[in-house]
C-alpha cells in the first residue's frame, strides 16, 4: 500500500513549464522532484534548528558596536 498523500500545489505557468521540461530530461515525475525539493528545505531547516540550539549559551553581539570594530580595524 502506497502511504502517499495527494495535494494540490499550485506553480507559476513558467516554473511548471521549467519543472516539466526538467523532469522529462531527468525521466523523473513532477511529485518526485517536488518531494526530493521539500526534503532538502525540511533537511535544510532541521541543520538550522541544530545550530540555533547549539549556539543558544552565546553571548549575544550588538550589531552596530560590531560594524564599528570592523571599520576601525580596516576590514571594512
Amino acid at each position: 500500500m502506497d502511504a502517499s498523500k495527494r495535494v494540490t500545489v499550485y506553480f507559476d505557468p513558467e516554473v511548471h513549464r521549467a519543472l516539466r521540461m526538467k523532469a522529462a530530461a531527468l525521466d523523473r515525475t513532477l511529485s518526485e522532484m517536488v518531494n526530493e525539493a521539500v526534503k532538502l528545505s525540511l533537511a535544510e531547516d532541521a541543520e538550522d534548528l541544530a545550530a540555533f540550539t547549539e549556539r543558544a549559551n552565546e553571548a549575544a553581539v550588538d550589531f552596530e558596536p560590531f560594524v564599528k570594530d570592523l571599520r576601525r580595524r580596516g576590514r571594512l
